[in-house]
């Protein structure tokens, strides 16, 4: 029987690692598909259209969105970042529990439109890491750094929101923990109404001719 995948939604401050956690859990299971967002920002250094994101510009975003062609939109630090449905759907059909790494703006407006999604925020254990890990990328300004240190200061605001706090300290603790909340997830009973249908009606069948 072919399962429906979950969703699963994983936000966290610029600098908390997200992109390094979904490359580990991809890497060690080959349950997972990872969803590519569309943005408007520029590709950094190594980033490839198609893998890390869909790079688009700002007129054919807005043609994306004004045909309802993204599961959700937000705007972050003057550029566009958007889900694709089509990809998202295909996947949970297939079986495939499909991650989306987005931005808390996205992430509620994902909440209301799939209230069974798994709800995951990502965070360094403290400030002065998050700092180091985003000089340490040397990929953007000083007064970048700064917005983004301040935005994470606002976003600290709506963790609430999320269902499970994740604490990157360490790499491999922090990937087993994702995994392990993943796969307990499967066990809700929204997760699974065709299956208990299913096997509601077989054991009816089995005893009839038993």
């Amino acid at each position: 029987m072919n399962h429906q995948g979950i969703l699963v939604v994983v936000s966290g401050f610029s600098g908390a690692g997200k992109g390094t956690l979904m490359k580990e859990l991809l890497k060690r299971y080959d349950n997972y598909a990872l969803s590519i967002s569309a943005t408007t920002r520029a590709p950094r250094e190594g980033e490839t259209d198609g893998k890390e994101y869909f790079f688009v510009t700002k007129e054919q975003f807005e043609k994306m969105r004004d045909e309802r062609k993204l599961v959700e939109y937000a705007q972050y630090v003057n550029n566009y970042y958007g889900t694709p449905k089509e990809y998202v759907e295909q996947k949970m059909a297939e079986g495939k529990d499909v991650i989306l790494e987005i931005e808390i703006q996205g992430a509620l407006k994902v909440k209301e439109k799939y209230p069974d999604a798994l709800m995951l925020f990502l965070v360094p254990p403290d400030a002065q890491t998050l700092k180091e890990r985003l000089v340490g990328r040397g990929t953007e300004t000083a007064d970048v750094i700064h917005d983004r240190l301040e935005r994470a200061a606002q976003e600290a605001q709506e963790m609430g929101s999320y269902e499970y706090i994740i604490v990157n300290d360490d790499l491999d603790t922090c990937v087993k923990q994702v995994h392990e909340l993943i796969q307990s997830a499967h066990c809700k009973k929204s997760h699974n109404t065709a299956f208990i249908k299913e096997l509601q009606q077989d054991m009816n069948c089995f005893l009839k001719g038993e």
